[in-house]
């Protein structure tokens, strides 16, 4: 095997496209391994743990191209990257008699189109001007992005609310309007449910739930994880919540969030307390309800039955060994606080402890925050640094069992479960005593297939629930031995 690292200074490409390039490299024949990333940190790690060997003055607008192979292989790869990137790099309509060369700004996209919403994806650092151009020819905009500087987020929302229009995001991951998902979103039906959301799959979680006891959404309002923040002080939030409270198709409102500020939650509360539509608030934190009591309460309120939450128990059934640790490897932000505070609550950790010091080696891991996507694609759709962490956790001692989640839906990775079941696989064959439990968030008409996925994670050995909080709490019991 030869390894051929080179690295080509200022040549961007966005991380999905990358990842799949390396994709298309790792899987040919006599290749080992290959990566095609963005010089950043985090990627510059990653491949120094593949072994390979990356110039120390790479940067993070340098294009880096990594790839192990035989000979012929190698060069072969070669070849095909440079087609490839090309390929990527190609613009659809170019050159096409008949057809329009596409729009240069987002204003003058907007105006070819019968357009309310303009979604933007771009680098975090550059998406401002792109956002006020939307909102300077009245478009509400969804900044799916990230690492975007907090002044220019609360600059954005201040000049949304001068022209009556709402800024979803930054971070944005989850949108709903009038039954069109936006970002990553599932299938779910239509329905009386509102939601304004911090929380992409904090959201998505509700969502799901609600579609399984036969309750749709009329909308999903994302307004970025920072928005109930001090900072920003709920500026979206409140222009969402009376933008459903008008709206005649939304019957209840739910309100999700990362535990916010409490001077924010105060403010959001009483907001709350003047609309005509009743709020629910889903906050998962100590003393709040987890997502799955929301969604019972919210059921409730509407005078539904609540259903009995889907889980597909594994054949398998590990032998827990004392002293062993909870590692918890997250895609969804809010899943892994909510499982984080269940397991706080019933293990007695230090609330104002973090990380492994904690409590018994017991640690959670958020895939999706800013430190692990920059350069890289969200872990929903390039499961690759999670999947390196499956291997690690199962190759320690003190890790006795393994909680993940498994967010479904449009926009994210189309089949989980056939990169994940191999490694839960390949981790309970080398580990027999390794408890695995799977939080999965899906509906079954997502185009994954919620229980397609169950089904082949099960046989991995994981046991699978719809519910995130249940997850967690079998996750705790397999840990305090009582694996029931």
């Amino acid at each position: 095997m030869s390894d051929w690292v080179e690295v080509r200074p200022g040549s961007y490409h966005d991380s999905v496209t990358l990842m799949r390039v390396s994709r298309s490299l790792s899987e040919r024949p006599d290749v080992a391994a290959a990566m095609v990333a963005m010089g950043t940190e985090l990627n510059r790690e990653m491949l120094e743990r593949m072994g390979f060997a990356v110039p120390s003055d790479t940067g993070p607008d340098d294009l880096v191209v990594a790839v192990r192979a035989d000979g012929e292989a190698l060069d072969q790869a070669r070849d095909a990257l440079d087609g490839l990137l090309s390929e990527a790099s190609r613009p659809t309509s170019a050159g096409v008699p008949g057809e329009m060369a596409p729009p240069r700004t987002t204003a003058s996209a907007a105006a070819r189109a019968d357009a309310t919403v303009a979604l933007l994806s771009v680098p975090g650092p550059h998406v401002f001007p792109e956002a006020m151009d939307a909102l300077d020819a009245g478009l509400n905009v969804m900044i799916f992005s990230d690492n975007v500087p907090l002044a220019q987020e609360i600059l954005l929302k201040e000049a949304a609310a001068r022209r009556g229009l709402i800024v979803m995001g930054p971070d944005c991951g989850t949108a709903v309007i009038g039954g069109a998902g936006l970002g990553f979103a599932n299938a779910v039906r239509p329905g009386p449910v509102g939601m304004v959301a911090a929380s992409g799959t904090g959201a998505q979680q509700l969502m799901c739930l609600l579609d399984e006891a036969d309750v749709g959404v009329s909308h999903v309002l994302g307004v970025g994880g920072r928005d109930l923040s001090p900072e920003v002080s709920g500026r979206s939030a409140l222009s969402a919540l009376a933008a459903l409270d008008a709206d005649p198709a939304t019957e209840l409102i739910v309100l999700v969030s990362k535990p916010p500020a409490p001077q924010v939650a105060d403010l959001i509360r009483e907001a709350a307390r003047r609309l005509d539509t009743p709020v629910v608030f889903a906050l998962p934190a100590a003393g709040e309800d987890d997502l799955t009591a929301a969604a019972e309460k919210a059921l409730k309120a509407l005078r539904r039955t609540v259903p009995d939450w889907p889980r597909w128990k594994a054949a398998r059934r590990p032998a827990p060994v004392a002293g062993r640790a909870l590692r918890g490897l997250f895609a969804g932000g809010t899943l892994r606080d909510e499982a984080e505070s269940i397991a706080r609550d019933a293990l007695g950790w230090d609330l104002a402890a973090r990380g492994a010091d904690a409590g018994g080696g017991h640690r959670f891991t958020d895939f999706g925050d800013d430190a692990y996507t920059r350069g890289r694609a969200h872990p929903m759709i390039d499961p690759a640094l999670r999947l390196e962490a499956v291997r690690a956790e199962a190759d320690d001692a003190g890790c006795g069992v393994l909680l993940l989640d498994v967010v479904l839906g449009h926009g994210a990775e189309p089949d989980p479960a056939a990169s994940l079941a191999p490694a839960l696989a390949d981790a309970v064959r080398d580990r027999p005593d390794l408890g695995v439990v799977v939080s999965l968030c899906g509906t079954p008409a997502d185009p994954q297939d919620r229980d397609r996925q169950a089904a082949a994670l099960c046989e991995a050995g994981a046991d699978v629930f719809a519910s995130n909080a249940q997850a967690a709490r079998h996750a705790l019991s397999m840990v305090e031995g009582m694996t029931g």
